[in-house]
């Protein structure tokens, strides 16, 4: 059972940067799907960036090219990298990892872009 506790979200200028961070409570060196999601006010959570197995990151249309994620097996961490923000990247943050059939989530972190 892994717990994963988010950091790194806040307030922002457009244009800024932030970095996020995942902290699993064990070892994430066999779990092959990570992920973040976010949830903005008043609409679903949609995936934003995953890396399966060894595969290539993914990340949605909206985020291409701004963000990064990225995952540090010996820190049992995953981190997002955001770059360019804008005001339509406000909103809650959730790591996940799946090791199917068992799925983790965060608490999420909230993230602000705001002038």
């Amino acid at each position: 059972q892994l717990q994963l506790v988010e950091s790194g979200g806040g307030l922002v200028q457009p244009g800024g940067s932030l970095r996020l961070s995942c902290a699993a409570s064990g070892s994430i060196l066999s779990v092959p799907f990570v992920a973040w999601y976010r949830q903005a006010p008043g609409k679903q959570r949609e995936l934003v960036a995953s890396i399966t197995g060894r595969t290539d990151p993914s990340y949605a249309d909206s985020v291409k090219g701004r963000f990064t994620i990225s995952r540090d097996n010996a820190k049992n961490t995953i981190y997002l990298q955001m770059n360019s923000l804008k005001s339509n990247d406000t909103a809650v943050y959730y790591c996940h990892a799946a090791q199917l059939p068992r799925r983790y989530w965060g608490q999420g972190t909230q993230v602000t872009v705001s002038s």
